[in-house]
């Protein structure tokens, strides 16, 4: 069985829900009512329909309402939901006495295992690793490892509990910075790798070989920056092809932020320090290190999320020009929620930039998905969401979010596969210009700048004449946020007099705006 940390079964999501042919779908960028938590999430695995979270919060409530009301709950860093409708599963009522840093699932379903800095969990001895039982909701009694640290990374087999960070002892015996415990009782195994320098961020499993990745430069005393692969039975290190995290130099330095396996392949997240080093995201095939694709987006990334042929991830990204979609702007604009290909689809044309290890490497293509998420304030860090996970009919964010498109939602928040989502998300309106009408030998030219939509990239725009609501023009256009051109036509039918023009845009999906009214012309 594959797994990587937060893997769930694949599936196929429905990033434009209305593609065209030979495009992946996404989910809809409609943000579904989630329960709200009043801190931040850090991480969170689905497990069936059950998605579980982890982070630094005190209290979880409901969607819609306000920090303090009525319907606020304790909830001590750890939480799940249903996925399906966003509340809160209250017979999953944990307490961690320190925050959170990943929670994952066992490959069968049956055990989440949650790391961090807390030593109790409901008030019982757990040295920053516990287990619960996913039928029964409770804290599995016998699995009670002791680590002398911070646990940030995990991923399971059914038998065996693989964990990094930036500890050295584990049931009282040396470990540096990863280690192997038995899931039936925690006990320490033989396992012994090290990451000899810096912490470990990420781990994954394919087959028998344990992928790891973070700020290490250095495993086993062999470089190795910031990501290899160790076999699963001796700790020793496997071939690792590719080098998607340049070494450091200086006050530049990338780290692997997440790591999900689908399929032969794996996929990785990456926050550059200094000068964005490396920020983006990349893939690679899991047995061999073998580069797929790298995405040398600027704007660090923090989680990943893969189903189907549809790549999501959470980051702050504000120049995603090396793969042929938004610039930078100024002043700087962020966008914090982004789906892709899992494929190539062609080479990067820019020069190495961010990433000296490559030059016209292989590259995905951005989907047209994004949703609007507000940077928060909790952590200091001015960020949205943090993580990302899901299954075949939803995507779920974890955060510090205090907004999603617009509206309040704090913390959390689902997107569902069109079939199931509300598709109320059309046009923006306030992008839209009002149109210009010129008179000219061959009619009236009607004129005006289109918009956008955030999870459809074809628009139909609709010139309506006067007060009529039928159209008496059409035209087709492809828009983006960083890409809205001025659109014509030209009226060759109106009556003696004159006259005003409207523009009707219309999503694939039906959901219409109306612009404001020309100047009159005749």
């Amino acid at each position: 069985m594959l797994l990587g940390a937060g893997l769930v079964p694949a599936g196929t999501a429905a990033a434009d829900t209305a593609p065209a042919q030979g495009t992946p779908p996404t989910v809809s960028a409609d943000a579904l009512p989630t329960v709200q938590v009043n801190g931040v999430v850090w991480s969170m695995t689905t497990v069936g329909n059950t998605v579980y979270a982890t982070g630094r919060f005190t209290k979880a409530r409901p969607a819609g309402t306000a920090p303090g009301s009525a319907q606020e709950v304790t909830r001590n860093n750890i939480l799940a939901f249903d996925i399906r409708t966003g509340k809160l599963i209250t017979s999953f009522n944990h307490s961690l006495n320190g925050q959170g840093l990943r929670i994952t699932r066992s490959p069968d379903g049956k055990r989440v295992y949650v790391g961090g800095e807390f030593t109790t969990v409901d008030g019982q001895a757990r040295s920053r690793l516990a287990a619960f039982d996913t039928a029964t909701g409770k804290l599995v009694a016998g699995f009670k490892p002791k680590v002398s640290n911070v646990v940030r990374a995990i991923a399971a087999t059914n038998k065996w509990v693989f964990f990094g960070g930036n500890f050295f002892n584990v049931n009282g015996s040396s470990r540096t910075r990863l280690a192997a415990v038995r899931a039936a009782d925690g006990s320490l195994g033989s396992w012994k790798p090290s990451a000899d320098d810096n912490e470990v961020y990420a781990i994954a499993i394919h087959g028998n070989r344990v992928i790891v990745g973070g700020r290490f430069q250095k495993l086993n005393g062999t470089t190795k920056v910031g990501i290899g692969a160790f076999n699963g039975s001796t700790g020793a290190l496997e071939p690792w092809s590719s080098r998607p995290i340049p070494a450091r130099k200086g006050s530049n330095f990338s780290y692997v932020t997440d790591l999900f396996v689908l399929g032969d392949t794996v996929y990785g997240s990456a926050n550059g320090e200094g000068g964005h080093w490396f920020d983006g995201r990349f893939a690679a095939k899991a047995a061999t290190g073998d580069l797929v694709w790298l995405d040398n987006c600027y704007g660090a990334s923090y989680g990943v999320f893969a189903t189907g042929q549809s790549l999501y991830s959470v980051s702050h990204a504000h120049d995603c020009s090396s793969l042929g979609a938004f610039p930078e702007t100024n002043p700087r604009t962020w966008h914090r929620a982004l789906a892709e290909t899992t494929y190539a689809t062609g080479r990067d044309q820019a020069p190495p930039g961010t990433n000296s290890n490559y030059s016209r490497q292989p590259i995905p293509s951005l989907l047209h998905w994004y949703p609007t998420l507000t940077a928060g304030t909790f952590t200091g860090q001015s960020q949205a969401a943090w993580a990302v996970t899901g299954n075949a009919s939803y995507v779920a964010m974890g955060g510090e979010f205090p907004k999603v498109n617009g509206t309040a939602q704090q913390g959390l928040v689902r997107f569902a596969v069109k079939s199931i989502a509300p598709n109320k998300q059309g046009p923006i309106v306030s992008s839209l210009g009002t149109p210009r009408a010129v008179k000219g030998r061959n009619g009236i030219t009607v004129s005006w700048k289109t918009t956008w939509d955030m999870d459809n990239k074809n628009l139909t725009y609709e010139v309506l004449r006067d007060n009529g609501t039928t159209p008496i023009g059409t035209v087709k256009r492809d828009s983006t946020f960083w890409s809205m051109p001025t659109l014509t036509f030209t009226d060759k039918t109106a009556p003696a007099g004159a006259h005003t023009y409207r523009i009707r845009v219309k999503d694939p999906l039906g959901v219409t705006i109306t612009s404001a009214r020309s100047n009159a012309v005749g």
